[in-house]
């Protein structure tokens, strides 16, 4: 039997307010996923720091091929969440910052993507 999305609540589809559900054996909240990283530009910083003990501030603009402002924005989201660590320091007179992911943040991520993983999975089967 295929998977379908539904609304777990049974609510008409196009309520923002229900969440979709894949069906079947394994139900997996598709809306369940951490929307802090599900953002594209979040993910990406998370993802950088899962795979190194710590980037600095350009090293990561240049990674991610962003401007200072929306690394400063979304880098300063997954900070107040405990997913990333921020150190500023000073480098003789040039400042410096660096960002390391946390166990929150590690966390986190391997959460998003199991949920992903299930996702896919399910679909696949579908």
């Amino acid at each position: 039997m295929g998977r379908a999305l539904k609304h777990e609540d049974g609510a008409a589809a196009g309520d923002e307010e229900a969440a979709l559900t894949v069906a079947g054996p394994a139900p997996q909240t598709a809306l369940d996923l951490d929307r802090l990283i599900h953002e594209r530009m979040r993910l990406g910083i998370v993802s950088a720091l899962a795979v190194n003990d710590h980037l600095s501030f350009n090293d990561l603009k240049k990674l991610l091929k962003t401007t200072d402002g929306n690394l400063s924005v979304h880098a300063r989201k997954l900070e107040e969440a405990g997913y990333i660590a921020c150190e500023k320091y000073f480098e003789g007179r040039m400042p410096k910052t660096e960002y390391r992911l946390t166990h929150t943040g590690r966390r986190a991520l391997e959460r998003y993507l199991e949920r992903m993983e299930a996702i896919i999975h399910a679909t696949r089967e579908g």
